[in-house]
């Protein structure tokens, strides 16, 4: 059987720091294995990023990015998505894959109705969902379910990294239960890893390395750092990452914390998983009962592969995720709750006392990751099942 020829489409992708950019090069790895031809047809990125060579073709394109050298809002969405549904009107393919927005889910769906050729929808979040939560207008919203759900109902197959996300999805677009894979999300466990290069070891800190949404409600953790300071005044918090809610995120820490809230911004996977394996505890948070439940942010499983426990303020299945394995502590989304526990991992780490349970518990938390939360086999995964699709 000759070799298929799989376009994957996506306005970010490695080395671009992000969950996305790394699941999508697990899965082009994986198709690549597996005897795929592989065109991923993407972004230029940011000027600091260090391109390294793949064993399949990207083709990068200029778009607009905001000041934080982010691919964010509608106009620099359509710096990308107009240009691409030309690109894949000239572009030979078996299957094209599609990474949201769902704006790229339109140039997608119209390029593949125009050229006859199948696409699936890669659906890590659920975009109608996210943005009931945002100060955006009605009509934005009606438009964004509208675009989601054609871009999930028109496609031949549809994955998603969660049992609970695709639910999520049906639920809002109505696709049905027999085109879609669950394809567990993961992390780069030859990264993230508990041996390797620390990032100022033995400094009492905290990390938060991964987006900031309204829907995440980053600022708690922030809110909590007062009562932290009164008992370990050295204690900081590292942010690194961005997002739509870090400009709020950034002032609550001028207020209530200055100087012990530090702001990387995007930092390679390489520093970041320096910075996940130093820290006292890895933080995350969802605010609960607003309809985002059911997601398992990435930056559990790169703190579980660094061997570092999760403090989350949260509810839902990845607070069932962190408890069920071990892999750190869950509390409410309440700041008080949330020092409560950075005051007890701090003081449990300065413990000489507790050393060895503390190793015992690092080994066995990396060992959880390499065994389930590994990107590699995930995108392998994909990558059959979408040449199985193909096959057929």
């Amino acid at each position: 059987m000759p070799s298929r020829r799989i376009v994957i489409v996506s306005r970010i992708f490695a080395p671009e720091p992000a969950a996305a950019s790394f699941r999508l090069r697990a899965l082009a790895r994986g198709l690549t294995e597996q005897g795929a031809e592989v065109v991923v047809l993407t972004t230029r990125p940011p000027a600091s990023a260090t391109v390294e060579p793949e064993p399949y073709a990207v083709r990068r394109w200029p778009v607009l990015r905001d000041r934080y050298d982010y691919v964010r809002g509608i106009v620099p969405y359509l710096s990308f998505d107009l240009p691409v549904l030309l690109r894949l009107l000239v572009t030979r393919a078996d299957l094209v894959v599609s990474e949201p927005p769902p704006t790229t889910g339109l140039a997608v769906l119209v390029s593949s109705w125009l050229r006859r050729r199948p696409y699936v929808w890669y659906a890590p979040d659920i975009w109608t969902t996210a943005t009931e939560k945002m100060d955006v207008s009605p009509l934005l919203k009606r438009a964004m379910r509208l675009l989601e759900t054609l871009a999930a109902r028109r496609a031949a197959g549809v994955l998603t990294v969660s049992e609970a996300m695709g639910e999520e999805l049906r639920a809002v677009t109505g696709v049905d239960r027999e085109k879609i894979l669950v394809a567990e999300n993961g992390i780069d466990t030859d990264v993230f890893r508990p041996d390797g290069p620390v990032a100022e070891p033995g400094a009492p800190y905290f990390v938060y390395a991964g987006s900031m949404s309204e829907w995440q409600g980053a600022d708690v953790l922030v809110r909590a750092l007062p009562e932290v300071l009164a008992v370990h005044p050295r204690a900081q918090l590292r942010f690194l990452g961005r997002g739509s809610d870090i400009e709020r995120v950034e002032e609550v820490a001028r207020r209530l914390a200055p100087g012990s809230v530090v702001f990387e911004g995007l930092r390679p996977a390489e520093e970041t998983a320096a910075w996940t394996r130093g820290a006292v505890a890895a933080l995350g948070a969802v605010i609960p009962g607003i309809g985002y439940d059911f997601t398992k942010p990435t930056k559990i499983y790169a703190a579980a592969a660094c061997g570092t426990p999760v403090i989350y303020a949260g509810a839902g299945v990845a607070a069932e995720l962190v408890e069920r394995n071990g892999l750190g502590a869950v509390v409410d989304h309440d700041p008080h709750a949330v020092a409560a526990a950075m005051i007890e991992a701090l003081d449990r780490a300065a413990d000489p006392a507790r050393a060895e349970e503390n190793d015992r518990l690092r080994r066995e938390r990396s060992a959880w990751a390499a065994e389930h939360a590994s990107l590699a086999a995930s995108g392998r995964l994909a990558a059959r099942w979408l040449l199985r699709g193909l096959q057929r």
